[in-house]
């Protein structure tokens, strides 16, 4: 049984079906973490092509409509993982559960959080891609297995269906 597991989660419905693993692995007063990542906005484009002034006008009003979205965004994650940790805690009254949305590029913040939280496993869905999607988007699960200073138990889509 582990301590500490830490379950990230996007707000996906795949995501969640690691939640349906976690009483599997845990004991009573095992802790668990669940975590959303928020995944600001590239705005390098200026570092590209140098900066011009109509571009840092731009990136400064994107700056303050990205930080008054990211508070809409923080509160429904914080929702969201509410809820969350509630039907788990249904399975698990004995198991203490924290919530945790943070700001950053997702497989980074995995890794750091399961290193901060001295977790001994990180729990999580994959959605799978592979080919052309793989290569475009990355893999956060890819990521977090080469990074993850403890072990991933990586749940996978068992409904793939070939996307390219």
């Amino acid at each position: 049984m582990f301590k500490h597991v830490l379950v990230p989660l996007d707000q996906s419905q795949l995501a969640e079906t690691a939640l349906d693993y976690v009483p599997k692995l845990v004991g009573p007063g095992s802790q668990i973490t669940l975590l959303t990542v928020i995944v600001p906005p590239d705005l390098s484009f200026g570092t590209l092509y140098g900066p011009t002034e109509l571009m840092v006008q731009t990136i400064r009003n994107s700056e303050v409509q990205y930080e008054s979205l990211e508070r809409q965004t923080r509160v429904q994650a914080e929702d969201y993982l509410r809820g969350a940790s509630k039907r788990l805690a249904a399975r698990l009254p004995d198991n203490p559960i924290q919530i945790i949305v943070q700001a950053g590029q997702d497989a980074e913040v995995i890794v750091e959080s399961a290193e901060s939280l001295d977790a001994d496993v990180i729990v999580m869905a994959t959605h799978g891609r592979s080919g052309l999607s793989r290569w475009l988007l990355g893999s956060v699960t890819q990521k977090v297995l080469s990074a993850a200073p403890c072990p991933v138990l990586v749940i996978p889509n068992r409904t793939m269906h070939k996307e390219d």
